[in-house]
C-alpha cells in the first residue's frame, strides 16, 4: 500500500528501458539523484506497489511512488567550533575553510569537522541531502583552505549541485609549487581516475576515466618555487594536486603527491617548512545563486601561513 505522503508518478511509454533512479531524478527534480538512490535502497520507492532496486529498468506505464521521510537530525553532533563565514543568506552559506579541518565526519573524524560546526551555526541544516553530509555541495581536502559553499535546504542543494556538475561555477585557486613551470600558462586535460597501485592517490595517466581539466598561470617565479593561479574546470578529487604533480610541479608541502620531493634551494625549503601543509587555497568562487540566478562572487583572504611562505620566497 502506498504511504499517505508518497509522491506518485505514472511512467510514460517513452521511459521504457530507463533506470528507475534516473527517471525518478527527472520526475522529482527537487531531489538529488544520490538522495533518490538512497531512498530506493532504504525501501522508500515502489513500482506498481512493489519495492524495487535502483537499477530496475522501466517498461513504461508503471505507477511509481516515492516516500520522502521527514528530515531527521543528522548523526553528527553540533559543536561550537570557530568558522569564518564569507557570505550567508536564507539559502546558503559560504565559509572560509581552515587548514586541518575535515569537511564531514568519516573514518577517524567523528567530530571536529566543518559539518559539526555548521550544525551548531545553521539550526535547520539537519537532514538536508543526507545524514552524514548535510548541505555539503562540494568538498575541499583537509589541508586545503578557502571557499566552500553549503546549502541550507534541499532545493538549494539540488540547484547548486547541478551548477557544479554542469561547470556553471568558476573556481580559482592559489598554489605554491616546486620549481618554475616553463610555460607561463598551460592547460592540462586528461582522463582521470584512482591510481592503480597507490589507492590513496589519483592520476591523469589512465586509459579510462572521467575527464579532468586544469588551467594554470604563473603569477610569480622564485628560486626553486612559483606562485600559480589555477582555474579548476572540473572538480575531481585531488585534481590540482595530481595534475600539477604529474606536470613536474607538485605543491609545496604535499605529503601525498610531493613525497620525497625536496625543495630546491634554501628559500624554497624554508617556505615549505613555514606553510607546513599542501600550499593550496580555494581563493575565489563564482556561481549562480539558487534562488535569484544572479552570479554570486566570493573571495577568501589568503591565509596567514600561505602569506608567510610568500614573504620567505620574496625575501621579505
Amino acid at each position: 500500500m502506498v504511504a499517505p505522503d508518497a509522491r506518485e508518478h505514472r511512467a510514460p511509454p517513452e521511459a521504457r528501458g530507463e533506470r528507475l533512479d534516473q527517471y525518478l531524478s527527472r520526475a522529482f527534480p527537487e531531489l538529488t539523484r544520490s538522495r533518490i538512490q538512497g531512498l530506493i535502497e532504504a525501501g522508500h520507492a515502489q513500482v506498481d506497489g512493489k519495492s524495487a532496486k535502483v537499477a530496475l529498468r522501466l517498461k513504461g506505464g508503471e505507477l511509481l511512488s516515492l516516500h520522502v521521510p521527514a528530515p531527521v537530525p543528522a548523526i553528527p553532533l553540533a559543536e561550537e567550533l570557530p568558522i569564518t563565514v564569507l557570505h550567508e543568506d536564507k539559502d546558503l552559506v559560504v565559509v572560509d575553510k581552515a587548514a586541518g579541518m575535515v569537511v564531514h565526519p568519516g573514518a577517524g573524524h567523528a567530530s571536529g569537522t566543518l559539518v559539526n560546526a555548521l550544525l551548531h551555526r545553521v539550526k535547520d541544516l539537519s537532514g538536508v541531502g543526507g545524514e552524514l553530509r548535510p548541505g555539503i555541495v562540494h568538498r575541499l581536502d583537509k589541508d586545503t583552505t578557502g571557499c566552500l559553499v553549503v546549502a541550507k535546504h534541499e532545493k538549494a542543494l539540488v540547484a547548486l549541485q547541478k551548477a557544479f556538475k554542469s561547470r556553471g561555477v568558476d573556481k580559482t585557486y592559489l598554489a605554491l609549487v616546486h620549481g618554475v613551470p616553463k610555460a607561463a600558462e598551460a592547460r592540462i586535460e586528461t582522463l582521470y581516475g584512482r591510481h592503480p597501485v597507490n589507492r590513496q592517490r589519483f592520476t591523469g595517466k589512465v586509459k579510462e576515466g572521467k575527464p579532468a581539466i586544469t588551467v594554470y598561470r604563473v603569477l610569480e617565479s622564485f628560486e626553486g618555487a612559483a606562485l600559480v593561479e589555477v582555474d579548476l574546470l572540473t572538480g575531481r578529487t585531488h585534481q590540482i594536486r595530481a595534475h600539477l604533480c604529474e606536470a613536474g610541479h607538485p605543491l609545496l608541502g604535499d605529503a601525498l603527491y610531493g613525497a620525497g620531493r625536496k625543495a630546491k634551494g634554501k628559500v624554497a625549503e624554508q617556505a615549505q617548512e613555514v606553510v607546513g601543509r599542501q600550499a593550496l587555497h580555494a581563493w575565489k568562487l563564482s556561481f549562480p545563486h539558487p534562488r535569484t540566478g544572479k552570479t554570486l562572487h566570493v573571495e577568501a583572504p589568503v591565509p596567514k601561513d600561505f602569506t608567510a611562505a610568500l614573504k620567505v620566497l620574496r625575501g621579505k
